[in-house]
């Protein structure tokens, strides 16, 4: 019996030591950790289970005859984050520097089936040189098996991605699918095609980074939702996150305890916005005193800076938030905005986030390069998104809500629930001055004042058609209050509507304008 044990002690060393003393070494002159590290990190103290350790690939072609280490490149598992089950798999770069072959991706396949079964979130950590060149088509099959798991469990539990090394080719769409990305500055980058291959095809030079670096998909491709500095941050960043969402579709978000802000607070918000509609001020501030304290979690941080979009609580509820940025491009609707908002909704949506929407708009964005690069079509993904939502909806207008705009950001027309206005609030087709030069243009031109003349047409502008009391006549707001009492009437609006039941019309599926 002793020899039984021994053979079992020693195989589960062998696949505890990965690929060897000296390749862990190299991952730490890195600033990398390794896969069992970076699990240890990410899960509550001696929750991990581990699943298929003793797994081996079979091939016999070049280079992995001899060579059949246990776990085959990557850990997989399940445990416990903040006590709630989560199922969670680890790329191993210091085995066939973490690729991808038959044997690598079933256990892959596995823990996804037991998560979409089971319905607990799943996280995978990215650590790859993609696909196993010796294996041929086997390997791409296994990306196959995994992105249609990913599709599959898309919207029914959530998927966590985080790149914490290279993650190349056709591997990078499995993330792609995955609700949330998070990526490591300077050890993860992410590109269809690489460098070389962009040099022999256009002959452009180009560096790893540069070309799909963490700061590269967080601000300009979107493909990143937020950037850590180190492997511990963006672990714990995932976390924290966790602490948003429900375990799956089915379930609601957990109720936490209620951060009670100061009445003082509160009182900021009756002078954060000027009373020149011309000048900005910051949205994030607005946030902060409106969530509990400290709890705000920003998505899309440096994407699309125009519109805010984030996690976080208010009077203990889980909620999303969107809101329009003023101090960035006026907080002006474009093609990144639109699909970042739309992208933000249709997650909480998905796992009964409700939403709370603040809107100070000017419109969407004009422009011949927009025009051309499809404004309507990316536009209309946001107003699809919000009127499929059926979540509560809540939205507060505190300053402009101007044209076709004002109709998408979570408006009374779509479904919205409960809507407010600030009162310096404006809601029309457009800002006053631009609807006065518009109407009255041969006065204006025929005058010998025209500037007093425009400033008389603005004022009764104001008067009969952009001030909040003539949305609240039609009931297109609920109700115009005083900043201050923001955060109570939405905490109030949220308990209310917690018991909230909408259903679509019964479809296979909608066709969002992609």
């Amino acid at each position: 019996m002793k020899d039984y044990y021994s053979d079992l002690e020693r195989r589960r060393k062998a696949a505890q030591l990965s690929g060897g003393q000296s390749r862990i070494d190299r991952q730490h002159d890195q600033g990398k950790l390794t896969a069992r590290e970076r699990i240890t990190v990410l899960l509550d103290e001696e929750s991990f289970t581990e699943l298929g350790q003793l797994v081996r690939h079979h091939s016999t072609d070049f280079g992995l005859a001899d060579r059949h280490p246990y776990g085959d490149g990557v850990v997989t598992g399940y445990g416990t984050i903040h006590g709630r089950l989560v199922y969670v798999y680890s790329q191993d770069f210091t085995v066939f520097g973490g690729s991808l072959g038959r044997a690598h991706a079933s256990k892959i396949v596995q823990v996804q089936d037991l998560a979409l079964n089971n319905g607990a979130p799943i996280i995978g950590l990215s650590d790859s040189g993609g696909a196993r060149i010796q294996e041929g088509v086997v390997s791409l099959g296994g990306y196959a098996d995994i992105f249609l798991r990913n599709t599959l469990t898309s919207g029914v539990v959530p998927q966590i991605s985080a790149i914490m090394g290279p993650c190349a080719g056709g591997a990078v769409y499995s993330p792609a699918i995955t609700d949330l990305v998070f990526m490591v500055q300077g050890t993860s980058y992410m590109f269809v095609t690489g460098p070389d291959v962009v040099h022999s095809v256009t002959q452009e030079e180009v560096t790893s980074e540069t070309l799909g670096g963490a700061t590269t998909h967080a601000e300009r491709s979107g493909v990143a939702h937020a950037v850590y500095p180190n492997d511990v941050a963006c672990l714990e960043a995932i976390r924290t996150v966790l602490t948003y969402l429900p375990q799956n579709c089915e379930d609601q978000p957990v109720m936490h305890h209620r951060n009670h802000t100061t009445a003082e607070n509160q009182s900021n918000l009756d002078s954060i916005v000027p009373e020149d509609p011309n000048k900005s001020y910051d949205m994030q501030r607005v946030i902060d005193v409106l969530v509990d304290n400290g709890s705000f979690f920003s998505i899309h941080d440096g994407f699309a800076r125009n519109l805010i979009c984030g996690f976080a609580k208010m009077g203990g509820y889980s909620i999303g938030i969107v809101a329009n940025q003023p101090a960035h491009l006026a907080g002006v609707l474009d093609i990144d905005a639109s699909v970042k908002g739309a992208r933000f909704v249709r997650f909480c949506d998905a796992f009964n986030i409700p939403l709370i929407t603040l809107e100070d708009v000017p419109g969407f964005l004009p422009g011949k390069d927009q025009e051309w690069r499809g404004i309507i079509r990316h536009g209309a993904k946001l107003l699809y998104a919000y009127c499929e939502a059926t979540v509560p909806k809540l939205t507060v207008i505190t300053r402009k809500a101007y044209g076709g705009a004002y109709d998408v950001m979570s408006s009374k027309h779509i479904r919205g629930d409960l809507n407010y206005a600030w009162p310096n609030a404006e809601i029309a087709v457009m800002g006053a001055k631009g609807a006065v030069r518009i109407l009255h243009r041969n006065e204006l031109k025929n005058t010998t004042y025209p500037e007093s003349l425009e400033n008389k047409f603005t004022d009764q502008y104001k008067e009969r058609f952009s001030n909040p009391y003539i949305a609240a006549e039609y009931g297109y707001v609920d109700d115009v209050i005083f900043p201050h009492e923001t955060r109570e009437r939405l905490i109030n609006g949220l308990e209310m509507l917690r018991n909230k039941v909408v259903t679509n019309p019964r479809k296979k599926h909608g066709n969002l304008p992609l």
